[in-house]
Order: structure tokens, then sequence, then C-alpha cells
């Protein structure tokens, strides 16, 4: 009862009398949330990542294009998530050796502590994106407790069209 009584009184005040925990800013979110799509340190990781890859990796029917941080399926852009992209083009710049957990994270969060289940998310997210496993298509493997391996066949171009 006396929850509710305190719910009725906080409801009473007007939004100028809350304290400012309480306040709802939204257009302080959005700026937040424009920041930090734009950080520094996501241009480096993306500009360092692309300069190490060719202009185009291809397999099966996909096409990653590295300058633009794109990956096509035939002529239509593949949705994939920025991270997972990341993971992608960290396994193609080593196709069929085995790349480790621990170098996948310090690629794509470089000086951040995440947990292992965030790798485990975006691969997910990658191999559906690509149907691995499906279709006869077989593009990323796991070796248990170690990391990952792109097995599949790659054509290396690095003429722009």
């Amino acid at each position: 009862m006396r929850a509710s009584a305190s719910n009725t009184a906080f409801e009473q005040l007007s939004w100028r009398q809350l304290p400012a925990q309480f306040r709802h800013e939204p257009r302080l979110e959005v700026r937040r949330a424009v920041r930090i799509t734009e950080t520094p340190s996501f241009q480096k990781r993306t500009q360092a990542t692309r300069t190490k890859t060719p202009n185009e990796v291809s397999f099966g029917p996909f096409r990653l294009l590295a300058a633009q941080f794109l990956l096509l399926e035939g002529d239509k852009p593949v949705p994939l998530g920025s991270r997972a992209l990341e993971i992608l083009i960290a396994l193609l710049e080593r196709p069929g050796e085995l790349v480790t957990k621990e170098e996948l994270m310090n690629l794509i969060w470089p000086n951040v502590f995440v947990e292992p289940a965030n790798l485990t998310v975006h691969i997910s997210a990658l191999r559906r994106a690509l149907r691995d496993g499906r279709e006869g298509n077989r593009f990323i493997i796991n070796i248990p407790g170690r990391g990952y391996r792109f097995v599949a066949s790659i054509q290396v171009s690095t003429h722009e069209r």
C-alpha cells in the first residue's frame, strides 16, 4: 500500500519538479546513439580492416567488397551487422587457417571486455546470412574451444569494378 501511495505523489509532480535522474529527455538519447555509432575507434577499426583486404573476395554466390564494407549475394546486398562483417573479413584474411577466439575478440572489440557469447552470437548471425550448412554451402567451421576457420574456396580480385 505504501508503494502505491508514493507512486501517486510522484505522478502529481510536474516534469520540472522531478529530480534530474528521473527526467526523460529523448533528444539527449538520440544524440548519444549517434555518437556511439560514429566513434573514432569504430572508424579506425573499419579503416584498418579494409586496408588489409583486397578490393573484392568471392566465395560461393557471395562477393565481399572490402572498400565499401559490403557483402553481396549476386547483385543484392546481404543484411549483415558490422561486427559480423568484421568477423567475416578477419576470417577471409586467413582462409583455411584457424583464427582463435581470442584473436577475433581482440580484432572486433579492441581494448573492450566482452563476454565470449558475443562472438558466438555474431558468428551465428554470419552463418545465418550465408546460409552456412544449408544447400550444400559450407563456409565457416568451428574448432571447439579454439576458434573458427573459413573453409570455402575463394577468388581474390584487386581490381575495381
